[in-house]
């Protein structure tokens, strides 16, 4: 790798980490294209370093709901009168939500990085999920505020969110469907899928760091690709926001399909190796 593949790679993570297009898939596809090895240790720990810019971006976007989260739910838990408040719960529901990915990620790291690691699993990740989405939509009520989320809420997209660990799935599309089924409206259902991200993303960060440094990227590379993840991760939160207060994620999905048939068609013709 070098620095060009790093800002190529931060600038493919930035834009995809909070679109339900799978920031996975098309680092997948990107790191291939770039002719890097996508089931290389280094290079999936990259992948998930990366990541880190874009958590900063929605820890920096959405600080001033963060803190109140943290020093409500830290109140909380010494102070009676506290747990009653909407921030205690929210603090509570992202702890519970987090805790399923966690879980099956550690278990099934071996499988989630190097057999889930193909082009043919993100082709026809890409395209199925797409029905799960449409079919979110169908059904979505959206009569639930940010008010009336609850710890089911919590337990169903956090478990939704596993299925986020199959690349080309995507993780925002999977937390936000899920969102849409339990009947959330699509801004609450997208905000609690930014906060959700935090504890996800920046643990397999954390996990994957030795990795990244230990092999052949350099921590050169590794900075600059973070740091420009950052800068568009930002800029992509904010007009997913804006976006969603007023469209459907099935507009997603001609890109989705379109993207997954055109990897169907290359790999099936052995344009592109799958790994």
């Amino acid at each position: 790798m070098n620095y060009f593949d790093a800002i190529i790679l931060g600038i493919v993570e930035g834009l995809t980490e909070f679109l339900p297009i799978s920031s996975t898939g098309h680092l997948t596809i990107a790191e291939k294209i770039l002719g890097l090895q996508v089931d290389d240790p280094a290079v999936t720990g990259f992948t998930a370093v990366i990541q880190m810019g874009a958590i900063a971006a929605v820890i920096l976007y959405f600080a001033r709901d963060i803190w109140a989260i943290a020093r409500t739910w830290v109140r909380g838990l010494v102070q009676p009168e506290w747990r009653g408040h909407r921030d205690f719960r929210m603090g509570w529901y992202v702890i519970v939500g987090t805790i399923p990915v966690g879980l099956v990620g550690l278990a099934f790291k071996d499988v989630i990085t190097n057999d889930l690691r193909s082009l043919w699993v993100v082709a026809i990740a890409l395209i199925a999920w797409s029905a799960v989405m449409w079919a979110a939509e169908r059904v979505a009520r959206q009569d639930r505020g940010e008010k009336q989320l609850n710890l089911t809420d919590s337990i169903v997209v956090g478990l939704m969110q596993c299925f986020a660990l199959i690349p080309g799935v995507s993780r925002s599309g999977a937390t936000i469907s899920a969102g849409l089924f339990r009947g959330l409206d699509r801004v609450t259902a997208t905000r609690f899928s930014f906060f959700l991200s935090i504890p996800a993303l920046l643990a397999a960060g954390l996990f994957e760091l030795k990795d990244a440094l230990g092999g052949s990227i350099s921590v050169g590379e590794t900075i600059v690709g973070t740091v420009v993840s950052f800068l568009v991760a930002y800029a992509t939160i904010a007009w997913l926001l804006r976006f969603v207060a007023h469209h459907p994620i099935t507009w997603f999905i001609p890109y989705r399909v379109g993207l997954g048939v055109l990897l169907l068609v290359l790999l099936s013709t052995n344009v592109m190796s799958a790994t």
